[in-house]
């Protein structure tokens, strides 16, 4: 699966650039799904915020980006109707849209549906995270960011190997400056970036690549 670990969405044309690369063909051409699971395990968001992710409203611009055909994919539901139905939709689809929330909400359901082994059978296919839907990639996200009363702990799917500390310097988020970021680090203890909302981290073959209009850090482990 090759990614594309956004803070904010397609939010410059550099990202929506790094994005029709990894499609190798026209948004126009290209048939998307979204993910919106991760919204229901965030204390701070549900219906309406969920709503503004499928319909596309700024500044999450993710499903209005001129997609080919575009459907929504709800893990939660997907293990009551069984794979032979679900996993043809998402062989079919160019590109997984994930929507932010809650990291270890989501990377519950991923497992719990399927999901997770899934995509490892998907070399082709794009996975494009905003915030979470990012994040759950990693191997640990941070106490700091675990929200869902839920979860055992921090840690996440792996799929990379470097975690993410999202929203760097976010006006609307007070917890999030390059100090935070650094204390995150310290504690994360392995390889990490820290990212703003004009950044994106594209991941293709074990190759890694940060591709910005705004600002980011990188911490060694």
């Amino acid at each position: 699966m090759k990614l594309l670990l956004t803070s904010g969405g397609i939010t410059n044309e550099s990202i929506r650039d790094a994005l029709v690369e990894l499609l190798g063909k026209p948004i126009s051409e290209s048939r998307a799904l979204l993910i919106p699971t991760a919204q229901w395990g965030h204390p701070m968001l549900g219906p309406v915020s969920v709503r503004g992710f499928v319909a596309g409203e700024p500044p999450r611009l993710m499903s209005s980006l001129g997609w080919e055909s575009v459907g929504v994919l709800e893990l939660t539901a997907l293990p009551s109707i069984g794979e032979e139905r679900w996993v043809p939709w998402v062989r079919e689809a160019d590109v997984l849209l994930v929507d932010g929330g809650d990291a270890s909400y989501l990377c519950h359901w991923m497992r719990e549906s399927g999901l997770s082994e899934v995509i490892s059978s998907l070399p082709e296919t794009v996975w494009v995270g905003l915030s979470a839907g990012s994040m759950v990639m990693t191997p640990r996200i941070g106490d700091d960011f675990v929200n869902w009363p839920s979860a055992l702990d921090d840690r996440t799917l792996g799929v990379v190997d470097f975690s993410i500390f999202p929203h760097l310097d976010h006006e609307q988020m007070p917890g999030n400056s390059m100090v935070d970021a650094e204390r995150w680090a310290a504690d994360i203890a392995g390889p990490a970036y820290a990212i703003d909302d004009q950044t994106a981290i594209k991941v293709t073959d074990g190759t890694v690549e940060v591709i910005s209009e705004g600002h980011w850090k990188a911490f060694p482990a």
